[in-house]
């Protein structure tokens, strides 16, 4: 028997590690069966290169609550150490085994998948434990078993054991503020979350199943009734994880349906499938797998995210990947596992590592460049699945630049009519009639069909396709578009008189005189309230309708962008809503108000056709549209 003192340079470690080494106590049991793994893996490659003689079969590890001896158990059944190598990994806290042995195996990393992370993780155990124990055989011929104490203190005691197989098992004497780590269903929850897709097979316990070689027998009795015997039941290890996820296979050995229940598998509580999915599969420069699902998409940028998992050699990191995945594919679902990301630091550091940053960068172009062949190959799919995913194609366009140069070539813009255009094609079919007078291209959208309605007929009557954009971030969207496409505008269509939006040479001449013009200016002014309405006079075809409502598409558009987090837009968030009152010189409304003896008749018809103008917009309500109701009652007797 030896005794000694840990090799630490402060006397007061483990308070510290307790304190500080982890953010969240329960990270202890991914640790602890990360180095099981660990170990284990390293005895598979040792094997296959005929330098370890050790029978590799097919070893597990196992998670044993004692709950009356108030310890929890860790067992594995890899390489396992000799006293010495105790001393080496052990003892000497943050000295990384899997270092050493990656420097002398060098192409280990690639094929074995070695996490490596023995040292502080280890000591993450006395995060929730008084004492820890490990009790280990190493996989070498002619070695002995160790037995390693610890009870907190720099204090270790190291003897022979009596332990005959190969492999370790640490032992955790949980501590009485830790006692929930000896609850089946808290263990039973880290497991599922932490090590779910784990290399290899982790055992929890036992299950019952039906006994698979029997089948029961069907018997009758006296009467001639059917009788069935029961089912017989066979009691085998419950293993908790699925040491093969799709992920860690090549695309070409999965089908649709392979995809589709690993969605399950990721999501049990969600019932829809997913849209489509995108496999990541890249070892230069760096090493990357993964699976991303796009799911069906609401218009709420927030509630989608957190749902792709982060995993380093199939360990489990985190689901917060903001700012290590590009931010618009926050609100994708999936699985990212990359070697090259850091298992045990903070979010922080991951989004300043350079090899994380050019991992989002990959992943920006791999769905880019999935999406335009999905486009490529199956268009009428694409379109029909188009509401269900652009928002985060939007969103890709506006945050990630990269992502906006791809874009062109399958970002959809769809028509109030149901066409589908790219932005090539929706330049090349409108630039003929959509053009202005000054040689700007006015691409005119909706927001809404039905509330504009009859803005939108009034422009298909021209001949002109109007674009139907009612994203919440259209507003941003539209923006960066007129930034980058040279010389085009967009307008939505209610945002004033069509001939106004698309100005053309040939304006019409108003049938008012000079007087009679500025006879109806001031009627109009003693009638309409002057905060709520700017009027303006337009002389338009007599058939077009003689009072029309618009709200300027700058102070709108700033407005939108403002409530959908548009930075430096806060002073046109608070501005109340302005519109303008466009009223037809041309129609015979206007000639009528005029022609009108009585003021007070003049006043009604101007209220009147004011609030049919509010009302197609939505504008008319509470008291005021209960006045027109009754107003409008009264002039139909």
């Amino acid at each position: 028997m030896s005794k000694g003192k840990i090799n630490v340079s402060v006397e007061n470690i483990f308070p510290l590690i307790k304190k500080f080494l982890y953010s969240d106590h329960e990270i202890f049991l991914r640790e602890l069966i990360s180095n099981g793994t660990d170990a284990t893996l390293k005895l598979k490659h040792l094997t296959s290169i005929g330098e370890s003689k050790s029978d590799y079969g097919n070893p597990k590890i196992e998670v044993k609550i004692d709950k009356e001896g108030k310890k929890l158990h860790i067992i594995d059944q890899g390489l396992g150490m000799t006293a010495e190598e105790v001393e080496k990994y052990i003892n000497q806290v943050a000295f990384s085994g899997a270092e050493e042995f990656l420097d002398k195996y060098k192409d280990a990393a690639k094929d074995s998948g070695i996490i490596g992370h023995f040292g502080l993780g280890f000591y993450s155990a006395f995060m929730v434990a008084e004492k820890v124990e490990i009790i280990t055989k190493s996989h070498k011929d002619g070695t002995k078993a160790a037995h390693w104490t610890c009870d907190g203190s720099p204090e270790f005691t190291l003897e022979e054991a009596d332990k005959t197989d190969r492999g370790t098992e640490i032992i955790l004497h949980i501590a009485e503020d830790s006692t929930e780590f000896l609850e089946e269903a808290r263990i039973g929850s880290l497991l599922s979350k932490y090590n779910k897709f784990m290399p290899i097979p982790i055992k929890f316990g036992t299950k019952e199943i039906n006994d698979p070689e029997h089948t029961p027998a069907t018997t009758k009795d006296a009467e001639g009734k059917e009788t069935t015997e029961p089912q017989k039941k066979i009691t085998v290890d419950n293993i908790i994880n699925n040491p093969n996820p799709a992920w860690t296979k090549q695309p070409t050995e999965l089908e649709d349906e392979n995809y589709k229940s690993f969605y399950q598998e990721l999501y049990p509580a969600q019932f829809e499938e997913p849209l489509f999915h995108i496999h990541l599969n890249v070892d230069y420069p760096f090493n990357l797998t993964g699976i991303l699902y796009f799911p069906k998409m609401t218009n709420d940028l927030n509630v989608q995210k957190d749902k792709i998992q982060l995993y380093q050699n199939q360990v489990f990191v985190t689901d917060n990947v903001e700012g290590i995945v590009p931010e618009f594919l926050t609100m994708l679902r999936g699985v990212i596992d990359s070697p090259d990301i850091p298992l045990n630091v903070s979010r922080s550091y991951l989004q300043a590592d350079g090899a994380v940053k050019k991992i989002s960068s990959y992943i920006t172009r791999k769905v880019a460049d999935k999406l335009k062949s999905l486009f490529n190959a199956n268009r009428e799919d694409f379109e029909s699945k188009w509401d269900d995913i652009k928002i985060v194609i939007e969103y890709g366009m506006l945050s990630e630049e990269k992502f906006f140069e791809k874009a062109d070539a399958f970002a959809l813009y769809p028509t109030v009519d149901g066409k589908f255009y790219t932005y090539e094609e929706l330049f090349n079919k409108i630039k003929a009639k959509q053009t202005d007078k000054d040689d700007k291209l006015v691409i005119l959208y909706a927001s809404n069909k039905d509330e504009q309605h009859s803005y939108i007929e009034a422009a298909t009557a021209k001949g002109y396709e109007v674009l139907m954009l009612d994203s919440p971030i259209v507003s941003h969207l539209i923006q960066k578009l007129e930034s980058t496409k040279e010389n085009i505008s967009f307008a939505r269509v209610d945002g004033d008189h069509i001939d106004n939006l698309i100005k053309k040479e040939d304006t019409a001449i108003s049938k008012l005189s000079e007087d009679e013009t500025k006879a109806l200016d001031e009627l109009l002014k003693e009638v309409i309230p002057s905060e709520k309405f700017t009027v303006q006079l337009e002389a338009m075809d007599s058939s077009a309708s003689p009072f029309m409502i618009t709200q300027p598409e700058f102070m709108r558009r700033m407005k939108e962008m403002q409530q959908t987090g548009g930075g430096g837009m806060q002073m046109f968030g608070n501005m109340p809503d302005m519109h303008n009152l466009i009223v037809n010189t041309n129609s015979e409304l206007v000639s009528e108000i005029l022609s009108t003896k009585t003021k007070k008749k003049q006043e009604r018809l101007i209220t009147q056709s004011l609030d049919l103008a509010r009302l197609s917009q939505g504008l008319l309500k509470g008291e005021e549209l209960t006045n027109f109701i009754k107003r409008s009652y009264e002039m139909i007797k």
